[in-house]
């Protein structure tokens, strides 16, 4: 059994929306996924230019899983760019809001217990 997928934290809430080659009908097109926060890492990279680590961080996610998707945010555009076809903003497990700072853990024998 798959371990349940994390939730990724995204600044801004897009709604879905369909970009497609001009002059093509849409039922004529392949479709192409592109994740909120696909959307959103691609935001953080490209746009903002930020590092691996700082877009991680404001996504609630590892370096690694920020990279991977990013990556296949990439894909996803250039593919949807190259073979005309329709490039689908869908949504996901998110959560919308700033970066939350992570809770540090009290320290035992410290603090009021009573």
């Amino acid at each position: 059994m798959p371990r349940p997928r994390k939730r990724r934290r995204i600044q801004r809430r897009q709604l879905a929306a369909i970009y497609k080659p001009a002059g093509i009908a849409l039922d004529d097109l392949k479709r192409i996924p592109l994740l909120p926060e696909e959307l959103e890492a691609l935001r953080l990279a490209d746009l903002e230019g930020l590092s691996q680590a700082e877009g991680a961080e404001s996504m609630g996610v590892s370096r690694s899983t920020f990279q991977r998707i990013v990556t296949n945010a990439r894909r996803q555009v250039a593919l949807a760019l190259i073979e005309g076809r329709a490039l689908v903003l869908e949504g996901s497990t998110l959560e919308s809001g700033p970066p939350k700072r992570r809770r540090q853990r009290r320290e035992l024998g410290k603090g009021s217990h009573g």
